[in-house]
């Protein structure tokens, strides 16, 4: 119950606790040789210096504290993170007067660190790039998570083969995080009320540069067992505690946030499992405002930012209306609802009582404005999505896309770093990443050869170690460990395919033909190799048969120099695989990779992509840079297509020499996939797509609609109830086109009834077709027709380029203050 505090060092080393408790170290490894120092072994084996600090012997530490040599670096590197905390960041020198005061970025996880161990896979990982990027360009940002003491499951392959499960005890005092403490000095611990009793929950803070996460915990001793379970595990148990982790870091985050006073002006929901946040918003503003709920929604849903990261619908969390009346009961009563309100907002169909609650739609409809993760993601997403925009075109459906990007700085090999410093300068990635192109462009063959074979050899160096701690770990023979050290060879071309283990991902592709495969292995003049991870769900029992297929690959002793399975892929094991391969392998059945940046990290060591056209790589793909399998045929024609490509484009680009024994074909697309992809997909340019496309406008009419006790959000709310009561009274009456030269001229009479016309607009659509593209035409009217109640005449003027009868008369309802259709979905068309 009591705060863990620092331990007291020895006099001189004082800044020694601030370096290991800012997780700026995960990226700025200027500071490694410092915990070297400190205790080599415990820091090549945890690489988390809160560990070597609190473990270090007080006799070494005093060593420490009397020599001159380690002073000074101790010296320079406080003064280091003292100038990177201090600078502005490029965040407030574009934008000064338009940043957010403050982003609060909510997600079920967060992948930083194997020293903080948050988060199951891709989604966890984005998140932990993201608050790095956001310390790195200065924007104000505050994580929103879980401190979980299991989290997910750590992955063991048995001598049969098969993958076993383990979920061992994270020790907090052993985390790089500290207690928050409040004005008092105490744990700062905040109170949900749940049917019964009264959840507490204990408050950590993680320090990322500038940016700061905050992580719920829910092992407290004063909670039952099942509650103090909540924080337990990732992503498992029933459905119950699946909505008792999305009630903590949804309501139990934003009233953290909420407590500490925090100005946040754009609430960022990572997917739906914190749709509830906007809710808890609401519901506070409702209190410090007086306004009725709606109105306090109103007020508040244009500061709310969703991001998706699902492409099929079987992936949204729903639960039954039951459940959530359960839970939500104190909430309805508080905020005047009945269950069929609340319900409405979680459901395609508002008035499907069958339907349960979905906390994707609760999202979509929180949200002023939504997001996908890929270009193509954004179109499966607007189909996905079309329901709740009945009769909307699907091109107009309000969800928009930022590609996801990487954080270049916990990517880059140490071979890469000292290149790109060299091209482009010590702090290039805080700055627009843009710039960048164009000096690595003009990098020497020669260099990027050396490049690619010394990151080649640094992994399989790390290959042989790990596979040899995973085989006596597993209990094989000394002779059989003894072997993991003749796996591999640095000259040969590797590649690597590293996924979650799941139906869609086609990790088993590549083992279509196995035969053919063994057969490109083993070749004697150009031989390959390959390096395989990834973890198969625990309830995936198809997953769990691919692990399977795998390891008895590898298995075959005509493969076993050539071919490694690496058990518990996690994010140490990502990094030295992405710094290492020469090609990342990627074969997702399209469309369903929403984005998948696993490939991106390799771009900026100089790794190559073969990839399925899906996700990122469908607008990333350029034969200049990489190959891609097409991705629209069935998995034998895809397999067919990724053997062809390997044997007769990426293996002879790869050993076809000069005389100086280098691959001039493979250096060109090593250079341009660098120059050209590495900055376009980093995380800076996300981080900036989402601050100009979203914060911003996000940020302006937050303000706006909070001004004067959030008069503007009454007033929204009060127009809307008067638009969606007086709807039905609007239809068209006749319509005349005449030819004018290569223009139409349209006339239509329409009848407004009691909506008035300046809250609504009148247009002429036409879909795409004939290859033009769709057009949407505003029509002007202000002519009143006689004897008619909110009777107008409208017309407009179009070109002639389509046949009038392309264009269909549509009316909308309009605000220039509102996001539309996000927040008011209505439309009538012309019959």
């Amino acid at each position: 119950m009591y705060p863990v505090l620092p331990r007291v060092l020895p006099s001189g080393l004082e800044a020694l606790t601030a370096l290991a408790l800012d997780l700026r170290w995960m990226w700025n490894h200027a500071v490694d040789a410092l915990w070297m120092q400190v205790d080599a072994e415990l820091w090549n084996h945890t690489h988390n210096p809160w560990v070597v600090l609190q473990s270090a012997p007080l006799h070494r530490l005093e060593q420490l504290a009397g020599d001159e040599t380690f002073a000074a670096q101790l010296k320079a590197a406080a003064a280091d993170r003292r100038r990177y905390l201090d600078a502005p960041g490029l965040c407030a020198l574009r934008s000064p007067r338009d940043v957010p005061g403050g982003v609060a970025y909510f997600s079920m996880e967060f992948g930083l660190s194997e020293a903080l161990p948050l988060y199951a896979g891709g989604l966890g990982v984005l998140a932990g790039d993201y608050l790095k990027t956001a310390s790195d360009l200065g924007l104000p940002m505050v994580g929103v998570g879980l401190l979980y003491q299991e989290g997910y499951f750590r992955q063991t392959i048995d001598t049969g083969g098969s993958q076993r499960e383990a979920f061992p005890y994270s020790d907090p005092t052993g985390l790089p995080i500290q207690p928050l403490l409040g004005p008092d000095g105490a744990w700062m611990e905040l109170e949900l009320p749940l049917p019964g009793r009264v959840l507490r929950l204990r408050v950590w803070q993680a320090n990322v540069g500038r940016a700061l996460l905050y992580l719920l915990d829910s092992n407290h001793v004063r909670n039952g067992p099942v509650d103090r379970g909540i924080t337990s595990k990732l992503y498992s148990g029933g459905a119950e505690m699946r909505l008792l982790q999305e009630v903590v870091l949804g309501i139990g985050g934003w009233a953290l946030l909420d407590t500490l006073d925090s100005r946040v002006d754009v609430c960022h929901l990572n997917e739906g499992h914190a749709a509830l946040a906007v809710l808890e918003r609401a519901r506070r503003c409702m209190h410090k405002q007086n306004l009725s709920f709606q109105e306090a929604w109103w007020a508040t849903r244009a500061g709310n930012v969703f991001t998706t990261h699902t492409p099929v619908a079987a992936g949204f969390d729903a639960f039954a209306p039951s459940l959530i009346y359960k839970y939500a009961r104190d909430l309805l009563a508080d905020c005047r609802l009945s269950l069929r309100e609340l319900l409405a907002l979680g459901r395609a169909d508002p008035a499907d009582d069958r339907e349960p609650f979905n906390m994707t739609y609760l999202a979509l409809r929180g949200c002023a404005q939504s997001s996908a993760v890929s270009r193509l993601h954004g179109a499966v997403s607007r189909e996905l999505f079309g329901g709740l925009y009945p009769r909307w075109p699907i091109d107009e459906v309000p969800v928009r896309h930022v590609t996801n990007g990487v954080h270049v700085p916990s990517w880059d090999s140490s071979w890469a770093d000292a290149l790109w410093t060299q091209a482009c300068g010590k702090d290039r990635w805080l700055v627009d990443s843009a710039c960048l192109a164009s000096p690595v462009a003009t990098c020497d063959d020669a260099v990027l050869w050396e490049l690619a074979a010394n990151e080649r050899r640094d992994l399989v160096h790390y290959t042989r170690d790990r596979l040899a701690r995973q085989l006596g770990q597993r209990g094989e023979s000394p002779q059989r460990v003894a072997l993991a050290w003749q796996v591999l060879d640095p000259n040969i071309l590797t590649l690597g395919l590293a996924r979650r283990f799941a139906e869609y991902k086609r990790m088993n592709l590549l083992l279509h033909d196995k035969e053919r495969l063994a057969r490109m292995l083993t070749s004697a003049s150009r031989p390959m190799q390959l390096i395989i991870a990834g973890k198969a769900h625990p309830d995936d029992e198809l997953g769990k048969q691919q692990v399977r297929a795998w390891v008895e690959f590898t298995q075959r002793p005509e493969l076993r120099g050539r071919v490694v399975f690496l058990e518990d892929y996690d994010l140490a094991l990502a990094q030295q695989l992405v710094q290492g391969v020469d090609v990342w392998i990627n074969t997702p059945r399209r469309p369903w990779e929403a984005c998948g940046t696993s490939g991106m990290k390799a771009l900026v060591n100089g790794g190559l992509n073969l990839s399925s056209l899906d996700g990122w790589w469908a607008e990333a793909y350029d034969p200049a840079c990489g190959w891609a399998i097409d991705g629209h045929g069935g998995d034998a024609e895809d397999a067919e297509c990724l053997y062809g490509l390997l044997e007769e484009d990426v293996v002879p680009c790869f050993y076809e020499r000069d005389a100086q024994g280098i691959p001039r074909r493979w250096i060109e697309r090593m250079r341009a996939s660098m120059s050209r992809l590495a900055p376009q997909f980093s995380s800076n340019r996300m981080l900036l797509d989402y601050l100009d496309r979203f914060y911003v406008p996000a940020t302006r009419a937050f303000r706006h609609r909070q001004q004067q006790g959030s008069r503007l959000g009454r007033d929204l709310n009060a127009w809307s109830a008067a638009v969606s009561a007086q709807w039905h009274e609007v239809r068209f009456g006749e319509m005349e086109v005449a030819s004018e030269g290569d223009q139409w001229r349209f006339h239509l009479h329409v009848y407004l009834g009691d909506v008035r016309l300046e809250w609504v607009r009148v247009e002429l659509y036409a879909e795409q077709g004939g290859g033009l593209p769709a057009a949407c035409i505003p029509m002007q009217g202000d002519v009143p027709i006689s004897g008619a109640i909110g009777g107008y005449v409208f017309s407009a003027l179009v070109p002639a380029d389509r046949a009038a009868d392309r264009y269909t008369p549509r009316v909308r309802p309009w605000r220039e203050d509102a996001f539309l259709p996000a927040e008011l979905p209505l439309i009538q068309w012309q019959r």
